[in-house]
C-alpha cells in the first residue's frame, strides 16, 4: 500500500557550496533511523556522494533521494548540489518539492547561491525553511546570519530557535514555540535532554519569542486580536499559523543546529513534518492547457520524471514524482513526448543504503523505474496519451566549451554515444559540432563542470577524451568590388573540359547572394548553378587566412561555352578560378565573432570586472542593480578574449560572478592582432602539409 498524500512531505536541501547540505542529509538519515551511522563527507562515508569523483572532490555532483519515515509521515529528502556548476540537479528537485530547507553556513551568512535558488523557490511557491548550519565553527554567529537573511529575503523571515552557547561552546537550542530548552550531549541519536531555560539566555530568548509572536499573528486576523488583547495562544495554534504561513511564502521559519554533531536535527525532523505542507495542503498543481492535477488515487495517473542518470547496473534509472494517481509496478504507462508505450517493471525506493522494490507510489510521492527505453528527465508518464508539459526550468547558459577528441582512434561513436547519456542526467551539458571549424565541442557551466564530463566518461563508459580550447570561428570579408575572369580548358584526346565565365563581386549586408546576370545564353541555363557551385566551394577558403569569406554579393555577368566539351564540372572549375582572383581584389580582411555578455557580479567588485573587460577589447553597455549585492553588468567582447574568461571572472569577484553570453555580430579584427591570427593559421596550414 502507498503513503496517503497527507501523510508525505517532499523537501529540497539547498543552499551554497560548503554550507553543509550533505552533512545534514546524513545527520536527518541517522536521526530517523534510516541508516546505522552518522555519515561523513570529509571521510567519505557519506550516502549521497557516492560518486568517486564526489568523495574526491568532496561536494555533491548530483541530487541524492532517500526516503525514511518520522511520526508516521514520510520524508522524500533531495540532497542537491550546491556548486553553480550544478545547478541543474538543485532546480530539478525544488520543481517536484512544495518545500525547501535552505542550509545556511553560520560563518558566512547568506550567500550568492543561497540568493539565486531563493529566487527559483519564490517562482515556483514554495514553502522555505532555513537552517543556520555549523554554529560550532569560528567566528559562527547565529544572529548576524538572521539579520543577512532579513535583508536578503525580507522581515517575514523569523527565528523559531536560538543557540545556546556559541561557536566551539554551542550546546543546544532554545525552542521559541513552547519555551524550552534542550542540550546536546554526544552524536548519539539519544543525545538530547530538556534544561531550564538559562538565566542569561532567558531575556533574549523572550526577545525574540515576541518577535516570532508578532510574525505568527499576521498569519490569521482571529489571532492577531487575540495577541493584541495578551490572550495566550495555546502551542497547535501556534503551529497551525506556521504552517498556514509557510505554505505558500508568507512566513520562513528560522532553526540551527551543527549538522557534523547531531546537534538540532530531531528538532528539525519535528519542524518539517509540523511546520511545511503535505501535497495536499500545498494545493493542485496547475498545467497549461491542461487543468489542474490533484494528489488523489482515484483519478488518471500523471507522473513527471525529474532525473534520469545512468547505474553501472540497472541501466537508466529515472526518478518520478507522482502528481495525480497511482504508478503501479508490472503497468504499462504512456510517455506523453514520444507517444510510446513504457513497461513498468521494478520500482524502487531509495531507503538509506538500501535499494528497495515498491508495488506502488501514491499521489504526492516520489519514487524510481528501472530500464524504461523511451523517457527521459522532462517527460510525463500517464494514464494516457495526452498533451501536457511542465514549465521550462530556466537553465544557466553554458559558457565554458572545449573542442573533444577521443585518445584512440575508433572511439569517435563510443564517445559520443556517452555524452550523450551524460547529457540525460545533465542538460546544461552542451555537445555540438562547429560547422565552420569541424571540431566537437563540449561546453559547461565552469572549468571544473568539464572537467567531471571528462572524469565520467572514463570512469564509466571506459573512454578517454583530450581538451583543447576551440578554435575561433573567424571569417573574411571584402571591403570593395572587383571583377574577375575565370576559364577552364583543358584538352587530353576525346572530349575536353571547357568552361568560361565572368564575374563581378560586392560587399553585401547578407552572408551571400549569387545573381545570375546572363544575357543571351552565353551560358546555358544549366551550367550556372555549376558556376554557383564552384564560387562557393572557392569562398570556404579566404585570401587572408583561409576562413570562410561571408557578406558578399556575386554576379555571374558574361562567359562561353563548347557545345562538345563544356560540362557542369569545367563550369564549375571556372567558377572557382574567378572567384579566387576576385577575392584577391577586393581587398579582403579578417572578421571575428563580437558576443553580447551579460554578468552579475558582487558591488564592489564591478570596478575591477569592468577594468578587466576593457583589457579584453570589451565595450561595457550599462549596468544596473539586480540581486541583493549583484549588479547586472553588459558588455560586448570579442570572443577570442572570452575563452578562458570563466575561471577569471571567479577570481575576480571571489567565486560570486556568473555571466552568460550569445553571438551579436562579426566585427573587422585590429590590424596587429589579425597578423597574429593570420601567422597562426598559415602555420596551421603548412603543419598539415608536413
Amino acid at each position: 500500500m502507498h503513503k496517503a498524500a497527507d501523510r508525505i512531505r517532499n523537501v529540497a536541501l539547498v543552499g551554497h557550496r560548503g554550507s553543509g547540505k550533505t552533512s545534514l542529509f546524513e545527520a536527518l538519515l541517522f536521526q530517523a533511523q534510516a541508516t546505522t551511522r552518522l555519515g561523513s563527507v570529509a571521510d567519505g562515508t557519506s550516502l549521497s556522494d557516492s560518486e568517486p569523483d564526489e568523495q574526491a572532490r568532496g561536494m555533491s555532483i548530483g541530487a541524492a533521494l532517500n526516503s525514511f519515515e518520522w511520526q508516521d509521515r514520510r520524508i522524500n529528502l533531495l540532497d542537491t548540489p550546491g556548486e553553480p556548476s550544478f545547478v541543474a540537479d538543485a532546480l530539478g528537485a525544488l520543481r517536484v518539492c512544495e518545500s525547501a530547507v535552505f542550509v545556511v553556513n553560520a560563518v558566512m551568512g547568506v550567500e550568492v547561491s543561497t540568493v539565486r535558488l531563493w529566487e527559483r523557490a519564490t517562482e515556483l511557491d514554495l514553502a522555505r525553511m532555513v537552517y543556520v548550519n555549523m554554529l560550532d565553527r569560528e567566528r559562527a554567529d547565529f544572529f548576524r546570519s538572521l539579520e543577512s537573511l532579513k535583508s536578503a529575503f525580507g522581515p517575514h523571515v523569523v527565528a523559531v530557535e536560538i543557540p545556546i552557547g556559541s561557536e566551539q561552546d554551542v550546546r543546544g537550542v532554545i525552542d521559541l514555540v513552547d519555551m524550552k530548552a534542550y542540550e546536546y550531549s554526544d552524536v548519539s541519536r539519544d543525545n538530547c535532554q530538556e534544561i531550564p531555560i538559562p538565566d542569561d539566555l532567558l531575556a533574549q530568548a523572550e526577545e525574540y519569542r515576541e518577535k516570532l509572536m508578532d510574525e505568527v499573528a499576521e498569519v490569521s486576523d482571529t489571532l492577531m486580536e487575540r495577541y493584541l488583547e495578551g490572550t495566550e495562544i495555546a502551542h497547535d495554534e501556534i503551529v497551525a499559523a506556521l504552517k498556514d504561513g509557510t505554505n505558500h511564502g508568507g512566513l520562513f521559519p528560522v532553526v540551527c543546529g551543527v549538522a557534523t554533531r547531531n546537534l538540532g536535527t530531531n528538532r528539525l525532523l519535528d519542524a518539517i513534518v509540523e511546520d511545511l505542507p503535505s501535497p495536499v495542503k500545498h494545493g493542485v498543481m496547475e498545467v497549461a492547457d491542461h487543468g489542474a492535477l490533484e494528489p488523489v488515487e482515484d483519478k488518471e495517473l500523471f507522473a513527471y520524471v525529474f532525473k534520469t542518470r545512468a547505474d553501472t547496473f540497472a541501466g537508466r534509472i529515472n526518478l518520478f514524482r507522482v502528481y495525480q494517481g497511482v504508478m503501479a509496478h508490472d503497468s504499462h504507462v504512456l510517455n506523453t513526448r514520444s507517444h510510446h508505450k513504457e513497461r513498468v517493471g521494478q520500482l524502487l525506493r531509495f531507503s538509506g543504503k538500501e535499494t528497495e522494490t515498491a508495488d506502488e507510489f501514491g499521489p504526492g510521492d516520489i519514487g524510481a523505474v528501472a530500464k524504461l527505453k523511451e523517457t527521459r528527465a522532462g517527460d510525463w508518464l500517464a494514464s494516457r496519451d495526452e498533451p501536457i508539459a511542465m514549465p521550462a526550468i530556466k537553465l544557466p547558459a553554458p559558457v565554458m566549451a572545449f573542442a573533444i577528441e577521443p585518445k584512440n582512434k575508433g572511439d569517435e561513436e563510443k564517445v559520443f554515444t556517452a555524452l550523450r547519456r551524460l547529457q540525460e542526467e545533465d542538460p546544461t551539458i552542451d555537445l555540438h559540432r562547429d560547422q565552420q571549424t569541424g571540431e566537437e565541442i563540449v561546453a559547461g557551466l565552469s572549468q571544473m563542470h568539464v572537467e567531471v564530463i571528462v572524469d565520467r566518461l572514463k570512469s564509466r563508459f571506459g573512454v578517454e577524451v583530450a581538451l583543447k580550447p576551440p578554435r575561433v570561428p573567424y571569417q573574411e570579408s571584402i571591403r570593395k568590388p572587383a571583377k574577375a575572369h575565370g576559364r577552364h580548358k583543358k584538352q587530353t584526346g576525346g572530349r575536353g573540359q571547357f568552361g568560361d565565365c565572368h564575374i563581378e563581386i560586392a560587399p553585401h549586408e547578407d552572408d551571400f547572394e549569387f545573381v545570375d546576370a546572363i544575357k543571351g545564353g552565353v551560358i546555358p541555363h544549366g551550367y550556372i548553378p555549376a558556376v554557383q557551385k564552384g564560387v562557393v566551394e572557392a569562398m570556404a577558403h579566404g585570401p587572408v587566412a583561409g576562413y570562410p569569406l561571408k557578406g558578399v554579393q556575386v554576379r555571374l555577368i558574361d562567359g562561353s561555352y563548347h557545345a562538345v566539351d563544356s560540362s557542369e564540372h569545367a563550369f564549375k572549375t571556372a567558377g572557382a578560378i574567378a572567384m579566387r582572383q576576385a577575392m584577391e581584389q577586393a581587398g579582403a580582411v579578417l572578421l571575428e565573432p563580437i558576443m553580447h555578455v551579460t554578468l552579475s557580479v558582487p558591488e564592489d567588485s564591478v570596478g575591477d570586472v569592468i577594468g578587466d573587460l576593457n583589457s579584453r577589447r570589451g565595450r561595457p553597455q550599462g549596468m544596473e542593480p539586480s540581486a541583493a549585492g549583484m549588479t547586472e553588468v553588459k558588455a560586448e567582447v570579442p570572443m577570442a578574449e572570452l575563452l578562458t574568461y570563466a575561471p577569471d571572472l571567479r577570481s575576480l569577484t571571489g567565486g560570486q560572478g556568473d555571466y552568460t553570453m550569445e553571438f551579436a555580430r562579426y566585427e573587422e579584427v585590429p590590424g596587429h592582432l589579425a597578423a597574429k591570427v593570420i601567422a597562426s593559421a598559415t602555420h596551421e596550414e603548412e603543419a598539415v602539409r608536413a
